[in-house]
């Protein structure tokens, strides 16, 4: 019984390592000179790269039947991904790291919405509030209030494009079948570096490269570190605890992002930020627990 118990800690911390690696990068992008869709570009292919490399020296088969099977939820998530990546990079730039997190983190509570259309299922009064309660808290952290908005209005168009692609994945995810997880993320990284290379080519003129050894580094730590070595974490600590952890445990990420911004970046963060940042993440816990009661997971 105590083994057990240990184990689950391990994969717990291994967890929360992943999320809170993942809710670094914004503040590692600000360090990079290169345009968001060159970065999504090398931190997909880097990132599916350490994690082939993980796959061989464990001699894991990749199951080429499931990735045929599950083809077409694959394209549209990695489709999916690169548009979230390349949006929520730049909306990095535009705004506040803070605020492009909490606005991404609006996906879970999107998908919420949209999941009577998608799986006939009802929304409880309770989901509805949530949902309400974090439209309010998008007011508040947008910066409306204050007479203006938490850095250029674009910045925050891009965090909710950004949703949506989030969203994209999400819906995705809940369509494969028997599809082992780093298949999955390989396959996911590999079509999100594929689907942006046509635009990174036509919107830089050329191979997406940079000669600056600071960025290189950057994009190798981003890559390899950020993506791969997370992913890795993430997905091996996931298949072993249960669903309500994970959900909860999740959000995490964007309280590391606020504290990164406010705290390593200096970015403001006002009263109102702080409670609309509370109000966002509260609504998608209470919702992930009352989604959970309802279906009995």
């Amino acid at each position: 019984m105590r083994n057990g118990e240990d184990t689950q800690l391990r994969q717990k911390l291994y967890y929360i390592a992943s999320v809170v690696i993942f809710g670094t990068i914004g503040y590692i992008l600000h360090f990079m000179e290169l345009p968001s869709e060159m970065i999504v570009f090398w931190r997909s292919a880097l990132g599916a790269l350490f994690i082939v490399a993980v796959k061989a020296v464990r001699r894991e088969k990749t199951d080429w039947q499931a990735i045929r099977r599950n083809g077409k939820w694959l394209l549209l998530s990695g489709l999916g991904l690169g548009l979230n990546w390349v949006c929520l990079f730049e909306a990095y730039v535009s705004t506040t790291v803070a605020v492009a997190s909490l606005f991404n983190y609006t996906a879970p509570l999107i998908f919420l919405m949209l999941s009577p259309m998608l799986y006939r299922t009802r929304l409880t009064w309770k989901q509805l509030l949530c949902v309400v309660v974090a439209a309010v808290g998008i007011v508040l952290v947008s910066g409306v209030l204050e007479g203006g908005t938490a850095g250029k209005p674009v910045g925050m168009v891009m965090a909710a494009v950004a949703a949506l692609g989030f969203v994209l994945v999400l819906v995705c995810n809940r369509r494969f079948v028997d599809l082992p997880a780093l298949d999955r993320v390989v396959v996911q990284l590999s079509l999100a570096a594929v689907v942006v290379l046509p635009y990174v080519l036509v919107r830089n003129g050329g191979i997406p490269w940079t000669h600056d050894v600071r960025t290189i580094a950057l994009l190798v730590l981003v890559g390899f570190f950020h993506t791969g070595f997370a992913y890795v974490l993430y997905f091996g600590s996931v298949a072993t605890l249960p669903v309500h952890t994970v959900a909860l445990l999740g959000y995490v990420e964007p309280v590391v992002s606020v504290l990164v911004s406010a705290l390593l970046l200096h970015e403001p963060l006002t009263l109102r930020g702080v409670i609309g940042a509370v109000l966002i993440i509260g609504a998608a816990v209470v919702s992930e627990i009352t989604g959970e009661k309802e279906t009995g997971m």
